[in-house]
């Protein structure tokens, strides 16, 4: 892990577009990992919380893996039928 670490500062160093990808990335990433771990701590499967939010299991698999542009609301939604609260903060 740490030679990966490694290579990402390296390359973003020397990169500055991979940079801003990686660092934009990362962050759809992270969003999409939360609310996995936030579905799975809850008992919850993809299929049944689809049901809670009366939408197809597809729609929660592109979310938890490719959380790009999701809407707010949509956010919402999807940690109210966890019983949870949405926070968000500006750092």
């Amino acid at each position: 892990m740490k030679n990966l670490k490694a290579y990402i500062s390296e390359k973003k160093a020397r990169d500055p577009i991979f940079a801003e990808n990686f660092d934009a990335g990362y962050q759809e990433f992270k969003i999409g990992v939360v609310l996995k771990i936030a579905r799975e701590e809850a008992g919850l499967t993809q299929e049944q919380l689809a049901k809670k939010l009366n939408t197809k299991k597809t729609a929660i698999s592109r979310i938890e893996n490719h959380a790009e542009d999701i809407k707010l609301s949509t956010l919402e939604k999807f940690a109210q039928a966890l019983g949870k609260k949405l926070t968000i903060n500006v750092t």
